[in-house]
């Protein structure tokens, strides 16, 4: 099989739009139904129901009390926008961070989540933040594990990233499949 990678020259949310259009027919090529959008503040997951009308679209968010104690960074206005349009938002701890972040916070040292999350930085932020979010939603139920999806997330504000994996539960994190890379920045 033959495929295209994307590389963009810089990274961030002016790749939005070539992102969501690139996922959006890779989805169509290969019969994917499920995409799943990483989204802070909604921006990106609103486009997204624009762009990937057709599919099953589940948002991943930030968790409560990631920007601060009792924060949602998540606006209603884009939850309201997102949810009429039939999208999912899940909004749960991050895969890599919960218990190994507040280790590295109360004892300055790196444990287990750190390292696996800043090893897969090595290829982007948006390729870490698109294995994670796969295993949140499927730690969620809310994609199985023995379908492709397409993941997409970016790098500090929009998308920049897609990919095209097998979800697994976090506790089979080392069974992770990235079958594909359709685009990313390329640093």
């Amino acid at each position: 099989m033959e495929a295209k990678t994307v590389y963009f020259e810089n990274p961030g949310s002016e790749n939005t739009e070539e992102v969501l259009r690139i996922a959006k027919q890779r989805a169509e090529t290969l019969g994917i139904k499920t995409i799943l959008v990483a989204s802070t503040k909604g921006d990106t997951a609103v486009r997204a129901m624009e762009v990937l009308k057709g599919f099953r679209v589940i948002v991943v968010s930030h968790s409560t009390g990631f920007a601060g104690s009792d924060t949602q960074e998540f606006t209603e206005e884009n939850r309201r926008i997102v949810e009429g349009k039939g999208g999912i938002i899940l909004t749960t701890t991050h895969a890599f961070a919960g218990i190994s972040r507040a280790m590295r916070r109360k004892f300055n040292t790196y444990v287990i989540g750190d390292i696996i999350a800043n090893t897969l930085r090595i290829l982007g932020e948006g390729v870490k933040v698109t294995c994670e979010i796969a295993m949140m939603a499927a730690d969620s139920g809310l994609v199985p594990t023995n379908e492709d999806v397409i993941a997409i997330a970016g790098t500090d504000h929009g998308a920049d990233t897609a990919i095209v994996l097998k979800p697994v539960n976090t506790h089979n994190f080392f069974d992770l499949r990235v079958r594909e890379i359709l685009c990313k920045p390329r640093f």
